[in-house]
C-alpha cells in the first residue's frame, strides 16, 4: 500500500479486550475482523468493510497501562527522512523503524504534545482505501481525521513540516475559535480545532455509515455511549462522536433515512 506523501494509509485500534472491541465494532460498522496470521506471537487482526476493503488493524494494547484508542498511519515517501524531520520539529520517536515483508517500513512517532501516530512506506504499489473522500465506496471506510489541539497553529506547523499539510478554508465557531480544514495536496483530510470546554485533545477518526440513527442505536446496544450528536453537517449528513465500551472515542458520519 503506497499512498501519496502525507495521506492516511491505515488505522489501528489498541484494545483493553480485543474480543470485546471486535464485537462492538463489527456490530457498529458492519466490519469483518479476522486474524492476520502475519506476525508470529502477536494477536493482530485485520479489519475490513463488508465490501472487502482493508481499513484497520485491531490488537491488544501494548502494555496494561496503555490507554485504549485509535491511531493512524500516514504514508510518507521516506520513513527515515520523516523521522528526522519530526524530531527536528520537536517530535519524538516511540518505536524505531521496522520492516515487515510484504507490508512496508514503519515507525511510531509522537508530535510535540505527545499525540502518537505512525509513518509508513508501503511495500506494494496499490494504494490503500482505508481513508476515502467522496464519492464513498460504502459504509465502514474512514472519511475524516480531526485533531483537537490546545494550540492549533503549533500543531499544524509540526505536521506541515513532516507531511506538508496546510490549512485551507474552515468554519468559524465564534469565541471558541475556528474549525480549520487540513489538506494534503488536493485532498481534504479533515480539520483541526481548539479544545472546547470539556473537550478532549487528540486525534479523532470518523467512519462512514449508511444511516446515522441506526448507527447511534448500535452504539448503545453494543455497550457504548453517545458523546455528541447527531449534529448536522454539510451535504445533508450528520456526525456523531461516541465512546466504545472501553471509553475510546470514535466518530461516524451518515445521512438520516427517516
Amino acid at each position: 500500500m503506497r499512498n501519496p506523501h502525507g495521506t492516511p494509509i491505515w488505522y489501528e485500534y489498541h484494545a483493553a479486550d480485543a474480543d470485546r472491541a471486535q464485537a462492538f465494532y463489527e456490530r457498529l460498522f458492519g466490519w469483518q475482523v479476522a486474524p492476520s496470521g502475519d506476525v508470529a506471537g502477536m494477536d493482530y487482526r485485520i479489519v475490513s468493510t463488508a465490501g472487502g476493503e482493508g481499513v484497520a488493524g485491531l490488537m491488544p494494547r501494548p502494555h496494561p497501562d496503555a490507554t485504549p484508542g485509535w491511531l493512524f498511519y500516514v504514508g510518507v515517501d521516506d520513513v527515515d527522512a520523516a523521522i528526522a524531520t519530526a524530531q527536528d520539529a520537536g517530535g519524538t520517536m516511540l518505536m524505531p523503524p521496522v520492516d515487515m515483508d510484504g507490508v512496508g517500513r514503519m515507525a511510531l512517532l509522537a508530535d510535540p504534545e505527545g499525540r502518537p501516530f505512525y509513518v509508513m512506506r508501503g511495500a506494494m504499489d496499490q494504494p490503500s482505501r482505508a481513508f476515502v473522500t467522496p464519492p464513498y465506496d460504502g459504509p465502514g471506510q474512514m472519511v475524516w481525521n480531526e485533531l483537537t489541539a490546545p494550540d492549533q497553529e503549533r500543531a499544524l506547523a509540526f505536521y506541515a513540516r513532516v507531511f506538508g499539510w496546510r490549512h485551507e478554508g474552515g468554519m468559524p465557531m465564534g469565541p471558541l475559535g475556528e474549525y480549520k480544514f487540513v489538506h494534503a495536496g488536493d485532498t481534504c483530510l479533515g480539520a483541526t480545532m481548539p479544545v472546547l470546554p470539556d473537550g478532549v485533545p487528540g486525534w479523532l477518526f470518523y467512519a462512514q455509515v449508511d444511516d446515522i440513527d441506526a448507527a447511534v442505536a448500535r452504539v448503545v446496544e453494543g455497550g457504548g455511549t453517545v458523546l455528541q450528536g447527531p449534529d448536522p453537517i454539510p451535504h445533508d449528513h450528520f456526525s456523531v462522536v461516541a465512546a466504545d465500551p472501553d471509553g475510546a472515542r470514535i466518530g461516524f458520519v451518515g445521512t438520516r433515512s427517516a
